[in-house]
Parts: C-alpha cells; sequence; structure tokens
C-alpha cells in the first residue's frame, strides 16, 4: 500500500517538504489524523501526535509506522492525552509552528445520545486548543469543522457564508468552534482556519461500532455477506470527500496567507451522490476485487438529525487555497476499497483464531 502523500499534488509536496517547523496534530490515532501523521512523515517533517484513544486507535499509528518507516517514524513524538486538559494542550503546543486540530467526538447519532461528552470533547477541548496554541505563538492554526452547521438550510449547493439552525447537538458544537475561532481572532488578533468535511471516507477509517460513518459500514457489511440497511427511500445525497482530498486541505491551510486565515472553507469535491447511488457503487467495486454481494438494500425509517441533501460549492477553497481535490467517489473507493478488505480479512481471522 502507497503511502497517502504520493496522492497529493506535487507542488503540495515541494512546500509542506520545505517546511523546517514541528507540526501537531491532535486526534493523530483517529482516521484523519494518522493519515495526517503519515503524510507529514513522508515529506520529511517533525511531527508530534495527541490522542486519548477515546475513538482512534494504536493500530492506525503502528500501521503508519509500517508505512513510513524507522527513519522517519523517529521524527514523531506521541503524547498520549486529553484536549480537555489545559496542560496537556500546552504541553502538546510547545515549540510548535502548525496545529492541525482533529480530535473530536464524531457522529450525530452518538451527540443524541449523548451530549454532554459531545460538548466537552468538541467545545471545551476545542477552546483548550485555541488558548494553548495561541499562548505557544504558533503560526497556523486550522481545525475540522463539519458540513453538519449548515443545519437546516435548504439551498444547494452550500454556500459556507449562508447557515441555517444546527440539527443535532454535534452540529451545535461545530457551530460553536467557528464562533469562538471568529472571537479569537477579534480580540487577540489569533487566525485559524475551519475545514468544513462533507462525508469524509477512506482508508482507516473504522467500520465498527454503532457510529461508523456509512461507506466503512456498509464494506464492512458486504464483506461479511449481510444484510445492507438504508434509512429513508436511499435518495439522501451526499458529497462524499476521500480522505486525501482533506489531507491536502489541511496541508494548504496550514500554508495559506494570513489574509486568507480567519475562514471556514468546505472541502469537497462537489458532486452530489445518492445513498442508493453509493450502495451500487460499492457492489461494483467490491467485484473488481473479487468479492460478489447480491443482497439488494433493506430500506428503514430516516434518522434523526440527518440532512435530506448535501452538496458543497468548493469554490473559496479552490481559489483562495489553492485546494484541488484529486479524488471523486469511484477514485477513493477504488483506491480504499483493498484496505477495506484486507481489514476485515484481518479481523476475521482473529475473531475465528
Amino acid at each position: 500500500m502507497a503511502t497517502l502523500n504520493a496522492l497529493l499534488p506535487h507542488d503540495i509536496r515541494s512546500r509542506v517538504a520545505q517546511e523546517t517547523g514541528i507540526w501537531l496534530v491532535t486526534g493523530a490515532a483517529g482516521f484523519i489524523g494518522s493519515n495526517l501523521v503519515e503524510t507529514l512523515l513522508g515529506l520529511g517533517q517533525r511531527v508530534v501526535g495527541l490522542d486519548n484513544f477515546s475513538t482512534g486507535h494504536q493500530r492506525n499509528l503502528d500501521e503508519v509506522q509500517r508505512l513510513v518507516g524507522p527513519q522517519a517514524w523517529g521524527r514523531f513524538r506521541f503524547i498520549r492525552g486529553d484536549s480537555c486538559d489545559m496542560q496537556v494542550c500546552r504541553a502538546a503546543c510547545a515549540g510548535v509552528r502548525h496545529v492541525l486540530h482533529q480530535a473530536a467526538l464524531g457522529s450525530v447519532p452518538r451527540s443524541i445520545e449523548d451530549p454532554l461528552d459531545t460538548h466537552a470533547s468538541n467545545v471545551t477541548g476545542f477552546l483548550n486548543m485555541l488558548v494553548a496554541a495561541r499562548d505557544a505563538g504558533v503560526e497556523s492554526f486550522t481545525y475540522a469543522a463539519s458540513s453538519s452547521t449548515y443545519g437546516d438550510e435548504p439551498s444547494l449547493p452550500k454556500l459556507e457564508d449562508v447557515i441555517g439552525r444546527p440539527l443535532s447537538p454535534y452540529a451545535a458544537t461545530k457551530l460553536f468552534n467557528e464562533l469562538y475561532a471568529e472571537v479569537f481572532d477579534r480580540c487577540y488578533g489569533f487566525r485559524a482556519i475551519g475545514l468544513r468535511y462533507f462525508n469524509v471516507f477512506g482508508r482507516r477509517q473504522d467500520p465498527n461500532g454503532a457510529y461508523a460513518a456509512v461507506i466503512p459500514q456498509w464494506i464492512a457489511t458486504m464483506l461479511r455477506d449481510e444484510g445492507v440497511y438504508i434509512n429513508g427511500d436511499g435518495e439522501t445525497t451526499r458529497d462524499f470527500c476521500h480522505v486525501a482530498n482533506a489531507v491536502q486541505a489541511n496541508l494548504c491551510a496550514a500554508l495559506a496567507t494570513d489574509d486568507n486565515r480567519n475562514l471556514v472553507y468546505n472541502v469537497a469535491v462537489g458532486q452530489s451522490n445518492s445513498l442508493n447511488g453509493l450502495f451500487d457503487g460499492l457492489v461494483a467495486q467490491l467485484e473488481a476485487v473479487g468479492v460478489r454481494y447480491r443482497q439488494r438494500p433493506v430500506y428503514r425509517d430516516f434518522r434523526a438529525g440527518d440532512v435530506r441533501h448535501s452538496l458543497a460549492d468548493i469554490r473559496r477553497a479552490t481559489e483562495r487555497l489553492g485546494y484541488t481535490p484529486t479524488h471523486t467517489l469511484p477514485e477513493g473507493l477504488r483506491e480504499a476499497m483493498p484496505w477495506y478488505v484486507e481489514f476485515i480479512a484481518e479481523q476475521a481471522a482473529c475473531c475465528s483464531a
């Protein structure tokens, strides 16, 4: 399996390779965080990782270590800790030039069931990181925002300056992040960039558990030849974004000029895909790697807090950050599918041993 930096545009790789400062990636053992760590180490950077393993996994860091090799891994320092602990945040930010803040409790359903933990991680933890980064004098602060912030705003495609009311506690926490970032610029002159992710997917996205995202969950279900459930009629749409696009957006944001900071940017492809279309695409991609899935999906009630349609306008990110998505949904599935097939097979082997 090739390292992720091979999937990035050449100019982005060149710009990052010239950086000399230390990068901090929070949520480093998670899905997007571990891909950022892998990419940065592969480009010769020194990286500090922070994670409390609430949703991240040691296996993700172990895989990164195997992929980048011992020399690059020697430039990585890991801190096991929680962003809700201010002392941990201060220790993590010490001497850091760029912060990529990915740590959060994701999932709309999880936030509906447990709003307090979601708030603590996503709001208190975020504010702690802002304060610690400001006090440490970091050069850039990029954070994971969310397309859930658009809430009940019906217009398509989604424009960054037009949002509705949040539909879940998770969405509310992500709106809080954007408000705090804006206030920190006004009060302290500390500028931050928020990246509103749209349904990111790819290697190392956990397929297990009640809060697994749709793509890894469906792939795992299909590989076990079990039934796939679709919430609603299947015509719900999403703008699915491969993790290579999300990594690229983070690097572009970290290296952005000052007049392009203190803004939020949509991170997506700008293409609408229905859940029914996604199902058919997954069946086709599985068949391409030798796996036949013949069951039809089972439809059930819509899920509380879900947005019906989601499609991003990415012009602000392309024009101001130089973001250029490299992977559409089919291309991203083609890249990610071998990882999922291998991962699910390894899990099955461990369970039967």
